[in-house]
């Protein structure tokens, strides 16, 4: 196959190759962690008591998070030094053959302690695929946009995740339906097996694409940092812990939402699954228009108002759902959801993705965003169901789990008000001394 010219690769078809992805990659983190949350605690951990059970069955969704850096330094020393289009189809290769075999594991029933072992390691090939997904489609769809919508184009890819989710859920709900005993011996295997299909479209979409034409001016000028990691270590520590802090919060909200709470209400409040399944459906639906106009806001009006604002919006987000969740009243959940995850979490989601290409230049920009984002992820993604269960086991309160969340989002805030606060980077900065 002939790869196609920048010149001859129009945005829109870049911009729709990284949503692409990242939604298939989304939808095999969504359906992960809702298994996580309804059967791979009965499934992989039946000796625990339900509340170790729920945890260990938390650490697993963890080990992806944690593998998320290396992911993302790995595939991001790659991608800045031979290219972004290669490295987001291996990326995709990676999370399809992890996701397939996942739904393949025997229980523990069957295989005793290498079954949650082989999950684990599935796992960590998992979250190393998608560290280094995000920074790579990211920056092909920042790096082919005009300068002056770059907002919105950097925030389709952001669009991925709200996709993906949805598409896991809808994925797990006549499976979420199914009694019991077929839920757990053969119905939660579907939502894996149909990812590969999934991928095998995500791959042929990338394909088609060119590589971004700022990294092609960096080859160009002979200009490639010859270890990008040691570059950002040395010349962009504050921005890598800028980003790492301005995602904090929005990791950790999300990731309570679509896992911990999911399990807090069905198994804790004895809310019916299919309905929470439902609402966290319906609110990813809403996430689908919200992102890209949170881009597209940015692009308007300069990221700064629009991220500031967003995690102000996330704050009041998170106890509308707590709150929500408490009153085990379905209609009232679905209102929570849609409100605090769908609309106030997504005011700044999406416009952040150019925030934080835009503070490293093209040379070691995948490195350095990468690293910074995937860090945020361990720190407020990874541990976000563990910490919110041992807070909610230790204070009985569920609001002190939406102060734990809202902490994460006053940190977001500050670190976003620094970061915005700086001068960007140009488009393609002038090099001297060649490789370094």
């Amino acid at each position: 196959m002939t790869t196609p010219s920048p010149g001859r690769v129009s945005t829109w078809r870049v911009a729709s190759a990284s949503f692409a992805g990242t939604t298939v990659e989304y939808y095999d983190f969504a359906i992960y962690g809702t298994a996580a949350a309804l059967v791979f605690p009965r499934l992989f951990f039946p000796t625990a008591d339900p509340f170790v059970g729920t945890l260990a069955a938390f650490g697993t969704f963890a080990a992806g998070f944690l593998a998320r850096p290396v992911g993302g330094v790995l595939f991001g020393h790659f991608g800045d030094r031979v290219g972004r289009k290669r490295m987001l189809v291996i990326t995709l290769v990676l999370m399809g053959v992890a996701t397939t075999a996942i739904g393949l594991l025997p229980g523990y029933e069957t295989a005793g302690a290498l079954a949650p072992t082989l999950l684990v390691a599935l796992r960590l090939a998992q979250g190393i695929a998608f560290g280094g997904e995000w920074g790579g489609a990211v920056l092909l769809a920042y790096e082919y946009a005009p300068p002056e919508r770059r907002g919105f184009f950097a925030s389709l890819p952001q669009t991925g995740p709200a996709a993906g989710v949805l598409l896991g859920n809808l994925a797990f709900l006549p499976v979420a339906a199914l009694p019991d005993d077929e839920l757990l011996s053969w119905g939660w295997r579907v939502p894996f097996l149909v990812s590969i299909v999934l991928i095998a479209i995500g791959i042929v979409v990338r394909l088609r694409i060119a590589e971004s034409p700022e990294f092609v001016a960096v080859q160009e000028a002979g200009a490639e940092a010859r270890v990008p990691l040691f570059d950002v270590l040395r010349h962009h520590l504050r921005e890598v812990l800028l980003v790492c802090g301005g995602f904090l919060g929005f990791g950790a909200l999300s990731i309570v939402a679509a896992t911990f709470l999911l399990s807090h209400a069905t198994v804790t409040l004895g809310v019916d699954r299919f309905a929470v399944i439902t609402a966290i459906l319906l609110a990813n639906v809403v996430q689908v228009g919200v992102v890209p106009l949170s881009g597209w806001l940015a692009d308007r009006y300069g990221p700064r108002p629009v991220v500031l604002t967003g995690a102000v919006a996330s704050i009041v987000g998170i106890f509308v759902l707590v709150g929500a969740v408490e009153t085990r009243d379905v209609g009232l959940i679905t209102i929570g959801y849609l409100l605090g995850f769908g609309v106030l979490y997504c005011i700044g989601y999406g416009a952040q993705p150019s925030v934080y290409a835009g503070a490293f230049d093209a040379r070691v920009r995948y490195t350095g965003m990468s690293l910074g984002f995937q860090l945020a992820t361990v720190l407020g993604s990874a541990v976000g169901p563990g910490i919110s269960a041992i807070v909610l086991r230790a204070t009985g309160e569920p609001f002190a789990v939406a102060a734990y969340v809202g902490a994460m989002l006053v940190i977001s805030l500050v670190c976003l008000a620094v970061l915005t606060g700086r001068p960007r980077v140009a488009a393609v900065p002038a090099v001297s001394g060649g490789r370094a």
